[in-house]
């Protein structure tokens, strides 16, 4: 049995994980919907798709949003409900396998206006080609403010046939890591950002850090805004 579901919105589907072969969720996908659904459920299609939202398990389940502070994804004594999501933010299966190895940062210390760069190699490691959706998160454990445990700082879609592999590599820029500290200011903070890569906001297998070093910086609207990323493919 596989679940298809057709909605605008994420509805609590914990009930059904473990009971459905599969679930397929379209978020309202219009008048090409069909022929795009018919061919993933046929396996003409290789699906690559990856949640922008989590699916809760429970229909009171809070937070809604992986970007939550440490105690937001803590149910020892906060809440008497388990905000665990059944299907995280960045989720999503394929019809082949990705497997990540190999994380490299260009530098230990960085400062508080520099630039970093992060790498990996993702490998299909599955009987069919296919795309994976490669995520690149941060987290500030020591800040003014209370920051959420993952936040994602880039992505790259990688399409490998099966068994190919690539390197790829993010230019990570500090003003990446800014937020609004207690003056209400836009700063970048020295200290240690701890980083993962993975293929969503909870498999993220690689796991590094670095430290800012220098006093605080408080950014602009000119700001750096994206994390641009090279992909590698190895033949």
């Amino acid at each position: 049995m596989v679940l298809l579901v057709v909605s605008g919105r994420p509805y609590a589907l914990g009930r059904y994980v473990g009971r459905a072969a599969a679930i397929v969720q379209a978020f309202f996908p219009g008048e090409e919907g069909g022929p795009a659904l018919a061919g993933v459920l046929s396996g003409r299609v290789v699906p690559s798709g990856k949640l922008p939202v989590q699916v809760p398990a429970l229909p009171g389940g809070q937070p809604g949003t992986y970007l939550h502070p440490p105690l937001g994804g803590n149910t020892q004594g906060v809440s008497n409900l388990d905000p665990s999501p059944a299907f995280p933010f960045g989720h999503g299966l394929s019809y082949t396998a990705f497997a990540y190895d190999d994380l490299r940062l260009s530098a230990d210390t960085v400062p508080v206006d520099g630039e970093i760069t992060v790498s990996c190699t993702v490998t299909n490691t599955g009987p069919r080609g296919g795309e994976e959706v490669v995520q690149l998160y941060f987290d500030d454990p020591v800040a003014q403010l209370a920051r959420p445990v993952a936040q994602l700082a880039g992505f790259a879609r990688v399409a490998l046939a099966a068994g190919q592999r690539a390197k790829v590599t993010f230019r990570l820029h500090t003003d990446r890591l800014a937020f609004t500290g207690v003056d209400l200011r836009r700063i970048v903070e020295p200290g240690r950002i701890d980083l993962a890569v993975g293929g969503s906001s909870r498999d993220t297998p690689l796991r590094g850090s670095f430290v800012i070093t220098g006093s605080t910086r408080a950014v602009d609207l000119n700001r750096v805004l994206t994390t641009p990323v090279d992909v590698v493919r190895h033949f």
